[in-house]
């Protein structure tokens, strides 16, 4: 069997074993529906309770903030589409301009919605003069009634870049705005305290933490949103539908796991990526580093001068080395990414970018690999 080497942990990680093991039960002999009222479904209604009490625990939230849903993409939309005091309400959202397609995407559609887009530095940072400046009311509609909503991602996607969350929290707050973050990239992998940070709202997939696909949670810590879905009482009636008790159960166990082993965790991937990049540096190659220095470890964005980031993707592909380029959320488009754009990449350089997002299991082996079949890649196409 061909070896390979998989570089993209921000797109997706390996399942935790224990998590897998914690998921069997629940989906071959205790597969009750926790709606039930009879013994059968109240085992499965006691692991939820158990698993939201879990996961609020690693956030520092209180239990019944924690609504499950499918991953990240759904609560961003939740906490986007649903916001508001009533629906006749004026609303007004400011975002950043590097945010997932999901959170973008989903305030382009909300028409009644004044959306303000936000700058980032050159390292992908919010600043908050720009936060400010967006609350300036007089560019927004009169209107008795207007809810303001700020949404600014934890942890860029695509470079990296850690923000900071609780400046840009305690802003929104003095302007009188519900604070929201998608921690899609940054659940598990970096200490969180949402009551310590002040976050109102939070966005997490299971997935980007060694649990289970299809599975997710958002944080409320108090109604800023509408119901998600109608039908059953499900989630203290703010999602109906009958519940992924095996996928919730995962995923609390991949989180306790990650949570519990945070500090050595990053410690160690930041020594892959420390090694990693001293390989870079010395390669000969020519190339830039996008993203700040405060970033989530092993999130290593570059770009090489007149390169083409598709075609290296499919060279090491065929080495057997799994990495990516653009958002890989948006993997038919080519175009130069949106975060790639905004950070002001030079476009000699823009159009060879590539994510290299090393994980828990990846080894200074694999950096070693990854780095040899880069120089052999790049030296080739300058011929």
């Amino acid at each position: 069997m061909k070896r390979y080497i998989y570089a993209d942990n921000a797109a997706t990680t390996k399942l935790d074993t224990e998590a897998f093991e914690a998921m069997l039960p629940w989906l071959i002999e205790n597969y009750g529906n926790a709606s039930q009222p009879y013994f059968f479904g109240k085992k499965a209604a006691h692991a939820i309770k158990e698993a939201r009490q879990t996961i609020a625990g690693c956030i520092n939230a209180d239990p019944d903030n924690i609504f499950f849903t499918s991953g990240g993409t759904e609560s961003d939309n939740w906490a986007i589409k649903c916001f508001g005091v009533s629906p006749t309400d004026a609303k007004v959202i400011v975002v950043s301009a590097i945010e997932h397609h999901a959170i973008l995407h989903a305030c382009k559609n909300q028409p009644n919605a004044t959306v303000t887009y936000l700058p980032v530095d050159k390292d992908g940072i919010v600043r908050g003069e720009d936060i400010v400046m967006a609350f300036d009311h007089s560019n927004h509609p009169a209107c008795s009634r207007t809810s303001y909503l700020t949404s600014i991602m934890m942890a860029n996607n695509e470079i990296g870049t850690i923000m900071p969350i609780k400046d840009l929290a305690a802003i929104a707050h003095e302007n009188g705005s519900v604070f929201h973050t998608d921690a899609v990239q940054a659940v598990g992998h970096i200490p969180i305290d949402v009551k310590g940070l002040g976050i109102d709202m939070l966005s997490a997939s299971a997935h980007k933490f060694n649990g289970p696909k299809g599975i997710g949670f958002f944080y409320d810590s108090g109604k800023h949103v509408y119901p998600h879905n109608d039908g059953g009482a499900q989630e203290f009636g703010m999602r109906a539908g009958t519940e992924n008790v095996a996928g919730i159960v995962g995923m609390a166990v991949a989180l306790k796991n990650n949570c519990a082993n945070l500090e050595s965790n990053m410690k160690y991937i930041m020594s892959l990526e420390d090694y990693f990049m001293d390989l870079m540096e010395h390669s000969g190659v020519d190339f830039i580093r996008n993203g700040g220095r405060n970033h989530i470890p092993g999130n290593i964005n570059l770009s090489f001068r007149n390169a083409d980031g598709e075609a290296i993707l499919h060279r090491l592909d065929l080495k057997g080395i799994c990495i990516s380029t653009g958002s890989a959320c948006d993997s038919v488009n080519t175009q130069i990414s949106h975060v790639i754009r905004a950070i002001g990449v030079p476009q000699e350089y823009a159009n060879g970018t590539i994510r290299i997002s090393l994980g828990k299991y990846n080894t200074l082996d694999d950096c070693d690999s990854i780095v040899e079949a880069l120089v052999k890649i790049l030296s080739l196409s300058k011929k």
